[in-house]
């Protein structure tokens, strides 16, 4: 995967949104990173779920500490790049749901909403925009909350206004997650479209929730080189220096 872009995909050298055991994913840390290193990545970021998201299991302080404590053992057993991350919930104040010291030391920070996903759209747009302008924020996450069913309609979209939030994004360096779970496909095609205008960046994440669920990062790839998405603006190409130099660029 690492390596050269052709126009059938992009190449990925690292997948930024990723779930284990810890929180509700399936993996452990060891299978997760084994998984990522048999795709050929550089590098990949745990990001398991912030304390307030009760239903997925989301770790306290104690918890991520520990869960850093392993990240560390399993990263210097390893070729690929193991980083310290955490999808944090997005609160309805547009806070972060972690403590500002604890973000301080996370090298990825991907902010989503999970809750009151069909909160008026005006307060739904403060609530993102505030989010992404806090200095931690590294990739704004599956923006629009869709979800497939499993009678295989979709949840709504939430609503919210995209040209503003997109132009936040732009200003503040934050990506756009094109998240690549067949269930999601978020953002929905002319969303993509408007945050290329719009002059984001983008991260095209697999949030695998199973180690087999890291393949999806190859569909997600297929994707943003078939919505045209500049290799150059997805942030999970660059090397990794330059992605942890942009990590810390406010901070």
């Amino acid at each position: 995967m690492p390596g050269e872009t052709t126009a059938a995909t992009i190449a990925l050298r690292g997948d930024l949104h990723t779930h284990t055991h810890y929180s509700d994913g399936a993996g452990t840390v060891l299978e997760m990173v084994a998984g990522a290193q048999e795709l050929g990545l550089e590098y990949l970021a745990i990001t398991d779920h912030s304390p307030r998201l009760r239903v997925a299991n989301g770790l306290d302080r104690p918890r991520l500490e520990r869960q850093w404590q392993e990240l560390a053992t399993v990263g210097r057993s390893t070729d690929v790049a193991v980083l310290r991350g955490i999808e944090v919930d997005i609160l309805r104040d547009g806070s972060l749901d972690q403590a500002p010291d604890v973000l301080a030391r996370t090298e990825v920070v991907v902010a989503s909403v999970h809750a009151g996903l069909d909160s008026d759209p005006a307060a739904l747009t403060r609530r993102m925009v505030a989010a992404v302008a806090n200095p931690h924020t590294l990739v704004l996450g599956h923006c629009t909350g869709r979800k497939r069913r499993v009678d295989g309609s979709w949840r709504p979209s939430s609503q919210f206004d995209a040209e503003l939030v997109f132009a936040a994004c732009a200003m503040f360096g934050v990506a756009v997650e094109v998240n690549a779970r067949p269930d999601r496909d978020d953002p929905p095609d002319e969303l993509v479209a408007l945050a290329v205008e719009s002059g984001c960046l983008f991260a095209i994440d697999s949030d695998a929730h199973a180690v087999e669920q890291l393949s999806f990062l190859t569909r997600g790839a297929d994707r943003a080189a078939s919505l045209g998405i500049p290799p150059e603006r997805i942030i999970n190409t660059w090397p990794l220096g330059q992605l942890l130099s942009h990590s810390q660029r406010r901070r």
